[in-house]
């Protein structure tokens, strides 16, 4: 049996979401706002909670695609309040349509979402080695500015614990743990 990082425990979709997804470099910008908005979904939440709404988010959001998701007036936000598959929060629905507006601004004056986001680290993943679950940070600097970068820019829950979250799920950060058989640094996106 492969040895895991211990946060993802033995539910069958948090093991494939570690195995496959988490820590893996991501550049595509659907896949990085979505990402963004999972896990500001998740504040108040476990990430677990999150992932089993994963589908019913993608079909909600239109996919992540920036310019349906930025085009959302009232009316749409109330029908994702009374949808039962996401996490119905006011606040954090208005922030998704926010936050796509932001995207594409983004898109507008640096090319990419992807080109923007991974200049907090200097356009490769950051390796750390971590020993155990108590060595990984909550944030850091990094994600301190990218956090006030984003809410400079609009963006909304995007707070500098959400950002790390981001980060490491991105592949921005590498911190699976030192003996964890899926902590690979020169890991590729699919």
């Amino acid at each position: 049996m492969k040895k895991r990082c211990a946060w993802c425990g033995d539910d069958p979709l948090y093991v494939r979401y570690h195995d496959e997804e988490w820590g893996v470099p991501e550049h595509d910008d659907r896949r990085l706002f979505e990402m963004l908005t999972l896990e500001g979904a998740q504040a108040g939440l476990s990430w677990i909670t999150v992932l089993r709404k994963r589908e019913n988010y993608r079909q909600a959001f239109d996919q992540f695609d920036p310019q349906r998701v930025a085009a959302y007036g009232e009316q749409k936000v109330l029908e994702l309040l009374a949808n039962p598959g996401i996490v119905r929060n006011r606040l954090k629905i208005q922030s998704v349509v926010k936050n796509a507006n932001g995207v594409l601004a983004l898109q507008k004056e640096f090319g990419s979402l992807d080109r923007y986001l991974w200049s907090f680290v200097g356009g490769k993943p950051i390796q750390n080695v971590r020993q155990q679950r108590g060595d990984v940070p909550a944030s850091t600097e990094l994600s301190d500015n990218m956090s006030k970068a984003l809410k400079k820019r609009g963006f909304g829950f995007v707070g500098t614990t959400i950002c790390y979250a981001f980060m490491q799920a991105t592949g921005m950060v590498n911190d699976h743990m030192a003996d964890c058989a899926f902590r690979k640094p020169a890991r590729q996106a699919k």
